[in-house]
């Protein structure tokens, strides 16, 4: 039991402590570069919501291209609790028809975060939505283009 708080506390202190700086950093940017071609790349703002217990929180999401048109980085932050933040990305495939992307794709949080994360979404110039699922919770994402 004892090592299972240590680890709970191990893991907000590294969320807090660094999780934030990279996103930060590329959010900035993004805002200074000049918009891309495609009306779905850039950053986006709005809230997740579990469906399963009804949390929820801020979230924001830079959206960019890979290599190809079809595959996509999404580096997402987070706020749990008003005061926890979390940072990650996940790497999505899909495909772009008129100026909308269809997308899925996966991203393992670590065991304390709950394991695998499976999303399935799209986005436009102006809306992001996307559900989330993973082994303990499952909900969506739903954002708008932050200017």
């Amino acid at each position: 039991m004892q090592f299972k708080v240590l680890n709970w506390v191990l893991f907000l202190f590294l969320t807090l402590a660094t999780g934030c700086t990279p996103f930060h950093h590329e959010w900035r940017k993004a805002g200074r570069s000049p918009a891309s071609s495609a009306p779905y790349v850039g950053r986006w703002e709005g809230e997740w919501i579990s469906a399963r217990n009804g949390h929820h929180g801020k979230l924001r999401c830079l959206l960019g291209e890979n290599s190809t048109s079809t595959e996509f980085r999404a580096h997402f932050l987070a706020t749990y609790a008003k005061v926890l933040r979390f940072g990650y990305v996940a790497n999505l495939t899909g495909s772009q028809t008129n100026g909308t992307v269809r997308f899925t794709g996966e991203s393992d949080l670590g065991k304390l975060a709950g394991g695998v994360y499976r999303y399935s979404g799209s986005a436009d110039a102006t809306h992001f939505s996307c559900t989330y699922e993973s082994k303990y919770d499952h909900g969506t994402f739903k954002m708008n283009r932050s200017d």
